[in-house]
């Protein structure tokens, strides 16, 4: 009886210790490496095997995560997820010990270093994260090895050189998440074996060559975005295959113009932006079918015609920006819908009344730019105002001024040398059209930050100190856009000045955090002229919450002065959240150096001095011509345009 009651107590046993979790020792101890070099022991401290069933790292939530596979008799990782805790350092050797890994998520950290080609190895992955890190180097064609990949994302890093071709041998991949990455060149041809993509963000990338033809084909594409790259129009024709397509954006190309005569079968299309991508031709009538339809941005481009009738019946909009076109003919009466929240079909050549619904709550509308009758919404002066800036008339103001100072985005203030600037707070909206009290400045907006978690923005706020300057106050408010921001100096005398910008990013801060990763990237314009192309506030200042002043001089010569900031697609959208980009101003300061009557006069008297000498002795003549004209040359050269474009036209010639 002993004997048998040992038999089976020893049976027990070791059916107790087969039934006990154990966990391949290579994988256990390739992670205790990793949470040590990652630094990560008082987050996830492994005092048990791993792959222990209900253990408290395996459970949704948790942040480090392990989720293993015990259906062997070995058990073997194959969820790692360390997501947002900042950890620093290369991506380890020990990592490629988990072989099994089919879900692998380090995004939102500080990592660096290249991405080894080892990733290959992990031949099980369907899910790969490494977007917002600081990795670099060039993106290796081992991940091509990964055939079973349904998601991808290396966004938000620094690395360089082209996509592998080889990425197009992943043919199961779903999702693609490769904006602001680096990477640089054509989009690979292989890139049209993806036929199962539905995802692809590509935005803020030197991409070369042509739009390809080829993504007409990926018929399942449901989120596309290409905006601020380097790529040539036209849009293909093939994109008309595309009708799943719930959100499409593509923006800035250059090249050959574009129709919008592809978006015929587009019509479940939730979001629809083809900003500043050389679209000329008529809108379609077909759009206002599109019953998903909710924003609606065709501004910056070559339209012609009339703003379709079918537009009054467009029932889901919410947002619709045509500015910045030459559309022309009178404004559908009844455009303004009871879902519409910003109407934009500034510099136009429209006319008409905004009419029906014009004085909706909620409702914002720009029409500057154009012969729109505008009483209901601004007094006769800022309506003559608005025909002056199409370019109709001569732009006149009684009040003839030298200067202004405008305290972008903040209330009334006086820097530690004087100048006063003026509030500059109020409420813009996503179409919006201010004029100060004054009359001596305004201010046009249009735009909205989609997705953003906060809701409408408009203005940037902070309550630090700013570093290197006396008016620390000055710097504290930003005016931000997600688009376009104009300012206007009104009523101005002709002549020369000299155009102080005021930048301090408060937004993106310094951190050794992946918070700290984002790149702001934007355009500014004075009188037409682009004086700061890819401009980075933070890389030209040091770093945040410092003040930088960028000069320029200009000319005015029709009363009336133009400052435009521009965002062309570029920098990233979603550092720290959802919605962070485009253009952020501090302050504008404007003061006239010298008039055009006293410098032609100058002129005048110069020229007759050189006429008498030359009379008097030939030989002055001829020396001082030569010096005359190595002055003139001089003179001419140091006020030559890179690039010139009319304040009433868009950005593309």
């Amino acid at each position: 009886m002993g004997f048998l009651s040992f038999s089976l107590f020893v049976v027990w046993a070791l059916q107790l210790v087969s039934a006990q979790t154990i966990t391949d020792p290579a994988e256990v101890a390739a992670l205790n490496k990793m949470i040590d070099y990652w630094n990560l022991r008082s987050k996830l401290n492994l005092t048990i095997d791993p792959c222990t069933e209900n253990a408290p790292w395996a459970s949704e939530d948790a942040n480090p995560r392990i989720i293993c596979d015990c259906t062997a008799s070995t058990c073997h990782v194959t969820h790692l997820k360390i997501y947002a805790l900042d950890i620093f350092g290369e991506i380890p050797s020990e990592l490629f010990v988990l072989r099994k890994l089919m879900d692998l998520n380090l995004g939102q950290n500080v990592l660096n270093g290249p991405i080894p080609a080892e990733i290959g190895e992990l031949s099980e992955m369907q899910y790969l994260s490494l977007g917002i890190n600081n990795l670099t180097g060039q993106v290796p064609a081992e991940l091509g090895n990964l055939t079973k990949l349904t998601s991808l994302s290396f966004s938000s890093n620094n690395f360089f050189g082209p996509l592998p071709k080889e990425l197009g041998n992943l043919t199961s991949l779903q999702q693609l998440y490769i904006d602001s990455s680096g990477v640089s060149g054509p989009i690979p041809e292989e890139f049209a074996n993806l036929k199962s993509l539905q995802n692809l963000w590509a935005s803020d990338n030197i991409f070369t060559g042509k739009l390809p033809e080829f993504f007409g084909t990926l018929t399942e594409l449901i989120d596309l975005r290409l905006q601020g790259t380097l790529l040539e129009g036209p849009i293909p024709s093939s994109f008309a295959a595309l009708t799943k397509l719930t959100d499409l954006r593509i923006g800035d190309l250059n090249g050959e113009d574009s129709t919008l005569d592809f978006l015929e079968n587009l019509n479940i299309l939730s979001t629809l932006s083809l900003r500043n991508c050389r679209v000329s031709g008529q809108i379609p009538e077909g759009l206002a079918k599109f019953a998903s339809l909710k924003l609606l941005d065709l501004s910056f481009n070559k339209l012609t015609g009339r703003i379709p009738n079918s537009f009054q019946d467009f029932a889901s909009l919410e947002y619709m920006y045509l500015g910045n076109n030459n559309l022309s003919g009178e404004l559908p009466e009844k455009i303004i819908s009871s879902k519409l929240i910003a109407l934009d079909v500034s510099y136009n050549p429209l006319s008409g009344n905004l009419g029906h619904n014009s004085g909706k709550v909620g409702l914002s509308v720009n029409v500057v730019g154009t012969s729109i009758n505008a009483n209901s919404l601004q007094d006769r002066k800022t309506f003559g105002l608005l025909q002056c800036l199409n370019g109709n008339t001569k732009c006149s103001n009684k009040f003839h001024s030298s200067s202004f100072s405008i305290k972008s985005g903040g209330t009334e203030l006086t820097s530690s040398f004087g100048i006063e600037f003026n509030d500059e707070s109020e409420t813009l909206k996503a179409a919006s059209f201010y004029t100060s009290s004054d009359y001596r400045w305004a201010v046009s907006y249009t735009g909205n930050f989609i997705s953003n978690p906060n809701g409408p923005q408009y203005i940037a706020k902070t309550d630090s100190q700013i570093i290197g300057t006396l008016d620390s106050e000055l710097y504290k408010t930003a005016r931000i856009s997600p688009s376009s921001l104009r300012y206007y100096g009104l009523g101005l005398k002709n002549g020369k000045y000299s155009v102080d910008l005021h930048f301090a990013e408060i937004v993106m801060e310094d951190l050794q955090s992946w918070k700290g990763l984002g790149r702001r990237l934007f355009d500014v314009y004075i009188q037409g002229e682009r004086v700061l192309q890819d401009f980075n506030i933070q890389k030209e200042a040091g770093g945040s919450k410092r003040a930088l002043i960028k000069t320029f001089e200009t000319n005015v010569t029709n009363t009336i002065m133009e400052i435009h900031f521009f965002w062309a697609g570029k920098g990233t959208c979603c550092i720290p959240l959802q919605g962070t980009y485009g253009p952020l101003v501090s302050a504008i300061h404007v003061s006239q150096v010298s008039t055009g009557v006293g410098d032609s006069n100058s002129d005048k008297q110069r020229v007759g001095r050189l006429v008498g000498i030359a009379v008097g002795c030939a030989a002055g003549v001829v020396i001082i011509s030569s010096i005359f004209y190595l002055w003139w040359a001089k003179e001419s050269s140091g006020h030559k345009k890179v690039f010139t474009d009319s304040p009433k036209h868009n950005l593309v010639s």
